[in-house]
């Protein structure tokens, strides 16, 4: 019986056939009208005109017909002998895993497989993924999926069959393809850079004579732990390696931790002091010099964060080893009187000057800000401090502030800050390098013309387009720094005594009362700020709690619980608006206790999460809770976490927690 297509093509005929019928008809009606006589001839010739286009088009039609049915019988015939024969395994089956059919090429490939509960499952997943896309217009199927040691694509088309869908698969080996491709990724290159942190200070504090040793040593150890993993290595300066290797050994490297940064450190002659490298490895890039340039950014990134670690960049993002050992404090203060110059340049050329804090500010990030804001005024320049955030955390500071009219116009809230600044703004960003954790964000993108002064640890989300950087993790605190960017001002800077004493107070929150991470610069940026008349017990007040406040941080030391022997952790379960100040103080209060080595305070802020977590330097809290999402310093950090439960961000801390244990115990 013909088919859809046949019956078009009949019709077609019979069309064409009449159109010349009519043609006919309409010349004899003329030869008629013109000649009556050849009226009966011209009738007797348009019926046998007729029976022979009947007969002529029934005998095409039945040629034509068989002529169809015969070309589809073979290329039905073609066809199934193409999937009898197929050169790919085959098979026809029905969703709830009744195979209907399957080829001999299906049946040899999978003879010693268990096939049978393979494609079962597989047919659950396929049903499962027809259903969730009903929309699939084409009704085609594509997947992977590895089978014994071979890894194989899936294609195919299903239809709707009663209860169940019926299933064509098509199963292609692919594993020799992906073997290549994994070794195409695996032969790319990676490039590293390796730099001496400490390469100066080491040679100043050993003799003359040991110096060729130690570095002998070092170059050694470098060159023997890059030939584990057949790396070339090249001296680019005095203290910096170039090292380039294939990316096949880049996991392993990982799983060791980069263990060169140990070994380092074990060196015989550096007893006196211990040497610590910073390695970046850009994974990477379109050409090896990208890859270069990645490194150098990863490096400067390691460097930001203390040294003695590793940074990996890749797949977009980076990724850190080590980082365990306390910041050493650099003995001399060029960088210091290096930036005060520039900063008065920058200063002077500018419109006017604006400086930030970080979200949520505090008495480091404020006494900072009134240190620059004073620098500015010293050089004639308008300038305003961004205050945006409320709380607890500078309440008492800001109250005794805004009592003089000159702080009062000049600490600015958002919006003003918003309609002050202009493309000729200074920007001075204190306490902070992360773009999406000062106070205004949008006040970054409003000028080109943004300078940072900081003491945290590097994170990957630092701001990008600053034209001069402080960025000294050593330093007790940003309000160090900027004392010491004060004293070598070039014209002197008269501070006033709330100014000296919002410096001092910096320092002293961020020390703990000068008792954690403290050195001799911060010490003599202390008696500078002394000089300057600051009044100890006025700034003391400023970090006093309310009863409440107090009761609130002893229910958190009441409710602690120890892990490990020596960690406390504890929670905050009240959605309070100082509620991170609150946790700040109450891991603060923990380390007090005595066996307490680290303390970590969780609590809830609106709809996110905050840990606070503290060290006296034996745990390095900030590894941990950057493994959150945080950063800090090795015995200060903090963390923020989404999505989650007070109850589950702690049994991810500590998780976090005995990962650490085990990478260091390691």
């Amino acid at each position: 019986m013909p088919n859809k297509s046949n019956k078009k093509i009949f019709e077609g005929l019979v069309s064409k056939t009449k159109i010349y019928l009519v043609v006919i008809a309409i010349l004899l009606i003329l030869i008629c009208v013109l000649n009556t006589k050849y009226i009966i001839p011209s009738i007797i010739a348009y019926i046998l005109i007729l029976l022979y286009a009947y007969w002529s088009n029934k005998k095409r039609t039945s040629e034509l017909s068989e002529h169809i049915q015969d070309l589809t019988f073979h290329v039905d015939r073609a066809a199934r002998n193409t999937m009898i024969n197929s050169p790919f395994p085959l098979v026809i089956a029905q969703t709830n895993g009744n195979i209907l059919w399957k080829s001999d090429k299906f049946s040899k490939e999978f003879a010693n497989t268990d096939i049978k509960n393979i494609l079962g499952e597989l047919l659950k997943q396929i049903k499962l993924e027809i259903e969730n896309n009903p929309e699939n217009a084409e009704k085609t199927i594509n997947k992977e999926q590895k089978i014994e040691n071979k890894i194989y694509k899936i294609i195919g088309k299903y239809v709707k069959s009663k209860e169940e869908y019926m299933v064509t698969l098509y199963f292609l080996d692919e594993t020799d393809i992906l073997e290549m491709e994994q070794e195409y990724q695996d032969s790319q290159i990676c490039v590293g850079i390796i730099m001496i942190d400490n390469f100066e200070e080491v040679k100043q504090r050993i003799e003359d004579e040991e110096k060729p040793i130690l570095i002998a040593q070092i170059e050694k150890s470098i060159y023997d732990w890059a030939s584990t993993f057949k790396g070339l290595v090249l001296k680019s300066e005095r203290d910096t390696f170039v090292c380039v290797f294939e990316k096949r050994y880049l996991e392993e490297l990982e799983e060791k931790k980069f263990n060169i940064l140990d070994t380092i450190k074990e060196l015989e002659l550096s007893n006196k002091i211990e040497i610590t490298l910073s390695i970046s490895v850009a994974a990477e890039g379109d050409s090896n010099y990208e890859k270069y340039k990645s490194a150098q950014s990863g490096l400067d990134i390691a460097l930001g964060r203390g040294g003695d670690q590793a940074v990996v960049r890749k797949e977009g993002k980076y990724y850190f080893f080590g980082g365990r050992t306390q910041e050493v404090e650099k003995l001399t203060k060029v960088k210091a009187r290096i930036v005060s110059h520039a900063l008065e340049e920058l200063i002077e050329n500018a419109e006017n000057v604006i400086v930030m804090g970080h979200i949520n500010g505090d008495m480091d990030s404020i006494g900072a800000s009134m240190g620059l804001y004073s620098l500015a005024k010293s050089l004639n320049k308008e300038a305003y401090i961004v205050y945006n955030s409320t709380g607890a955390n500078l309440q008492n500071f800001i109250e005794v502030a805004t009592q003089e009219k000159e702080y009062d116009e000049a600490i600015i809230n958002k919006s003003e800050a918003l309609s002050k600044i202009t493309s000729e703004t200074l920007l001075i960003v204190v306490d902070t390098h992360k773009k999406n954790y000062v106070e205004v964000p949008e006040l970054l993108e409003e000028t080109s013309k943004i300078v940072i002064i900081d003491h945290h640890r590097k994170s990957p989300d630092y701001i990008e387009n600053a034209i001069l950087t402080f960025h000294e993790v050593y330093a007790s605190s940003t309000s160090e720094l900027v004392t010491e960017i004060l004293e070598y001002a070039t014209k002197p800077v008269e501070l006033t005594t709330l100014e000296a004493e919002s410096l001092y107070a910096g320092i002293m929150m961020d020390t703990k009362n000068f008792t954690f991470k403290t050195g001799v610069r911060t010490f003599e940026a202390a008696a500078y700020l002394r000089k300057c008349g600051v009044d100890i017990i006025r700034v003391k007040k400023w970090f006093q709690s309310d009863l409440k406040t107090y009761n609130k941080i002893s229910k958190i030391v009441e409710k602690a619980e120890i892990i490990n022997d020596n960690i406390a952790i504890s929670t905050y379960e009240k959605n309070d608006k100082d509620t991170n100040i609150i946790c700040a103080k109450g891991a603060d209060e923990l380390l007090t206790i005595s066996d307490i080595t680290a303390s970590f305070v969780i609590g809830k802020l609106g709809d996110k999460v905050c840990i606070s977590g503290r060290s006296i330097g034996d745990i390095n809290v900030q590894v941990i809770l950057e493994k959150l999402g945080g950063g800090g310093h090795i015995t200060l950090a903090g963390a923020q976490v989404e999505g989650m439960t007070i109850e589950e961000v702690k049994q991810e801390l500590i998780i976090r927690i005995n990962e650490y244990l085990l990478e260091v115990s390691g």
